[in-house]
């Protein structure tokens, strides 16, 4: 990996682009520190931390801590992420969508134009529940005015509206897909403080340096274990071989290669642990507007608490019954993962292509029965997939739970971590390839 990176800056327009990005992340951090006028920022992270503690953690890790620092980035990309998950489940609801979807290039760009719009208008309406809420709860140092909620929601909503900007800039004159990368340098902001955390609490924190030390191994084990879940779940396939008949064109015969399909296993990526929380997340973000906080949700059973996975694997106050949250959870990853795949693969368009080039899979005629076991196929490995990630997004959520480790850092944030990079070091890899051949065809 670094050897690519080192070579990487040696050619001219990826150096540019590497550098354009670093310079787009490091405005990224900066803004993530511009307190938002009119809010004592103080005041709410000791709010925050007594009436939610641990139940809003994914949310400060997605944000990089600029939710509970209420910056100008508090909302970050967070309305993006909820309006692409409408507009995906709009693209099967509303005909037209799904027209626009397969028209190509033309149809993306004006579903990206109409999620751009959406994420606006969500930052707004986020924005001003936000104003409203806090500020009945006296966070606000000038009180609930109207000047108040016109500049504090100017401010969030201008916020999120940058970020969006600026990752679709990095994208287009950066490296690697810039949603995800600033979602990674989010994450990656809060690394350090939170495996500080975890060394305090477990390791220098011991009653005996046997159980320190006990405890620095199972640390670094799960760790480890994760991260290496994650790559094989990022490179794991199955290749579906296809055979194409030969035929004759003009006086040559042509065909009669062998290729294959390569179906990853973990075909939607992160996106369904992504949905997945965020959908369980929004209960307890919305009642954070109306300053009702898991304690204080007086029905049975409590559901904030149920949703919150800070709650979940807790044996301590017999709190274990909220663990029943976690088959909410696997349940809504099973669904995306074949939501998400459902709209991006479409086994019946490989299949009809394949016929349409004299190509077939040996043993499956061509058609409908290749369709149906294409679908077979993918059923069967996006099930796999999906139990991969449920697996890896619960190790950590098992542990902190059980052994009450004050770390946000969760299986999501590390599948997220370790797969754009993954992915970005691959963007610059096919970059530089481009680039090499290009030289050597010049020369």
């Amino acid at each position: 990996m670094f050897k690519t990176v080192r070579n990487a800056f040696k050619i001219k327009d990826i150096r540019n682009r590497l550098l354009f990005t670093f310079i787009a992340l490091l405005i990224v951090r900066l803004g993530s520190q511009l307190p938002v006028p009119g809010v004592d920022q103080d005041y709410f992270a000791s709010w925050m931390s007594t009436q939610f503690g641990g139940s809003l953690g994914f949310l400060d890790t997605l944000t990089g801590g600029s939710f509970t620092q209420m910056s100008i980035f508090a909302l970050n990309i967070s309305p993006y992420i909820t309006s692409s998950i409408i507009m995906q489940l709009l693209t099967i609801a509303i005909p037209r969508l799904e027209e626009l979807q397969k028209d190509g290039e033309d149809g993306r760009k004006k579903i990206a134009e109409i999620s751009r719009y959406l994420t606006i208008g969500l930052a707004i309406v986020e924005s001003v529940a936000m104003t409203i809420g806090f500020g009945r709860s006296g966070v606000l140092t000038g009180g609930l005015t109207f000047m108040n909620v016109v500049v504090i929601t100017a401010s969030f909503t201008a916020g999120s509206a940058f970020l969006m900007w600026l990752g679709e800039r990095i994208t287009e004159k950066g490296v690697g897909n810039g949603i995800s990368i600033i979602l990674l340098i989010n994450i990656i902001s809060g690394l350090p403080s939170q495996l500080s955390g975890l060394v305090q609490q477990f390791v220098t924190g011991a009653s005996t340096v046997v159980n320190g030390v006990i405890s620095a191994v199972v640390i670094l084990a799960v760790i480890v274990l994760t991260v290496v879940l994650v790559i094989l779940l990022q490179d794991a396939q199955r290749k579906i071989p296809v055979q194409y008949a030969k035929k004759i064109q003009g006086r040559k015969m042509v065909g009669g290669q062998s290729s294959f399909i390569p179906l990853k296993v973990n075909t939607a990526g992160v996106i369904p642990v992504i949905f997945a929380m965020s959908i369980m997340q929004f209960p307890i973000i919305i009642a954070s507007f109306f300053s009702v906080s898991p304690a204080r949700a007086y029905f049975w059973p409590k559901v904030l608490y149920l949703l919150s996975s800070g709650s979940w694997f807790n044996w301590r106050d017999g709190a274990f019954k909220y663990t029943l949250g976690v088959v909410i959870y696997i349940a809504l990853i099973l669904f995306f993962a074949y939501f998400y795949t459902s709209i991006t693969f479409n086994p019946m368009e490989i299949a009809n292509n394949m016929k349409k080039q004299g190509g077939f899979i040996p043993g499956i005629r061509p058609g409908k029965p290749t369709t149906e076991y294409l679908n077979k196929v993918l059923n069967y490995i996006i099930f796999v997939g999906a139990i991969g990630l449920t697996i890896v997004a619960i190790i950590p959520i098992f542990f902190s739970g059980m052994f009450n480790a004050n770390v946000s850092l969760s299986g999501t944030s590390v599948i997220i971590i370790v797969g754009v990079i993954l992915e970005t070091m691959k963007q610059i890899e096919s970059q530089m390839l481009v680039r090499h051949y290009k030289g050597f065809l010049n020369d």
